[in-house]
């Protein structure tokens, strides 16, 4: 494995280390005061696709350098987290509805609904949604139902924290023709703005990372077209002509897959964030001496030991080996990593950190939802269990 960066990507990632600096921590710190999304219409999304900052959601010339394109979201989005992980939640593209429809959709659902992305003149969201209220860590339990009628289909559910939702062009959404069939009865639907029966998506109130929104929405007797069945009913059924179990719950884990080594790059870029500010804010006080730098070069090995895990599962999906340990391995590890980093940061600062207004307060906030998003870590570790110690699969 090499990850060394030619010079197109040393000046891709100098450019996005200087816009964080400049743009990007700033305006995580402003939202986060504000208590709300950066809006839609914020000049910060213009000047994003005016510096080029957004690319294609798949392909091996992604950013325009020699790593693979698995490999360069783990290093663009560790460096964008170190600087706010929020505000590059936020950022104009398809998100994660991307992956469910590269390696789900047919390759006319790929043209139509990924081709407005690629050399964006205006900003523009996609979402994915299958979080429930009483369906999270465990998605097999997801209660949204979809029923066939001629030649659509009909959607009736509830879903949340779905991020840009709020003003996505589309949302992939999963639903059930059946709940008792758990996994098998799930199916990806392309639900459209503005389509009757989607509710308006309301973002939820967090208590960190608010730069971007996490939003809720509700979908009554929505009529979804069969064309938006995201693959077609060819994915769902078998070559005898009968139903094909989990084609929809294993697209969404492929997805999941891809995405999470990204996911835990954040978590290493807001360590390492952590990290920075509390030693240098060690060093200000005179503190760096004894336990505090003991305890901040354990925290700087940690940190490089969940870096390695994130480049290793993004460099098996650029090879297209199978990355499903590496991948909870990473985002387990990282999210573990970045909430030390975190407490230990507010250790430092001591009564500093409780007045609110230093960066490492926000970051402890912001931290937390790493362990949640796209798998909390217990969920990592029963993935790797059921493939390292053949951990059963009905425990």
């Amino acid at each position: 494995m090499d990850f060394q960066l030619d010079d197109a990507a040393r000046e891709r990632l100098e450019a996005l280390r200087a816009f964080g600096r400049e743009t990007i921590r700033p305006l995580g710190i402003e939202r986060d005061r504000a208590g709300s999304p950066t809006p839609p219409d914020h000049p910060f999304f213009r000047e994003v696709l005016a510096r080029g900052l957004t690319r294609p959601p798949a392909g091996s010339d992604e950013g325009g350098t020699s790593l693979g394109a698995a490999v360069w979201r783990v290093v663009a989005g560790q460096e964008l987290a170190y600087w706010d992980r929020g505000v590059s939640s936020s950022l104009p593209g398809p998100g994660l509805g991307g992956g469910p429809v590269m390696s789900m959709g047919t390759p006319e659902q790929q043209k139509r609904l990924l081709g407005p992305f690629r050399d964006m003149t205006e900003p523009r969201w996609a979402a994915f949604a299958m979080t429930e209220p009483g369906a999270g860590s465990d998605v097999a339990r997801i209660q949204s139902r979809a029923v066939r009628d001629g030649d659509d289909w009909v959607l009736n559910g509830a879903k949340l924290y779905s991020a840009n939702a709020d003003r996505a062009d589309w949302i992939v959404v999963f639903a059930t023709v059946d709940p008792a069939l758990g996994r098998a009865g799930h199916r990806a639907f392309i639900v459209e703005r503005g389509m009757p029966g989607l509710s308006e998506p309301k973002p939820e109130k967090k208590m960190g990372i608010k730069a971007y929104a996490s939003a809720s929405f509700t979908m009554n007797d929505l009529r979804v077209p069969a064309d938006n069945l995201l693959g077609s009913e060819a994915r769902y059924e078998s070559r005898g002509g009968g139903q094909r179990p989990g084609a929809g719950f294993k697209g969404a884990m492929q997805t999941f897959n891809a995405t999470r080594p990204a996911i835990a790059a954040n978590a290493v870029g807001m360590a390492r964030a952590c990290l920075d500010e509390a030693t240098a804010f060690a060093r200000d006080r005179d503190r760096l001496t004894g336990r505090h730098r003991d305890r901040l070069e354990r925290m700087r090995r940690r940190i490089r030991a969940a870096w390695l895990m994130c480049l290793k599962a993004a460099w098996l999906a650029d090879r297209g080996e199978p990355n499903m340990v590496e991948a909870s391995m990473s985002k387990a590890t990282a999210a573990e990593v970045a909430m030390e980093a975190a407490s230990l940061g507010m250790e430092v600062l001591g009564a500093v950190g409780a007045q609110g207004e230093h960066l490492i307060e926000k970051l402890y906030r912001d931290v937390k939802a790493m362990d949640i998003v796209e798998g909390t870590g217990q969920i990592q570790r029963i993935v790797m269990a059921r493939h390292l110690v053949n951990y059963p699969r009905d425990a």
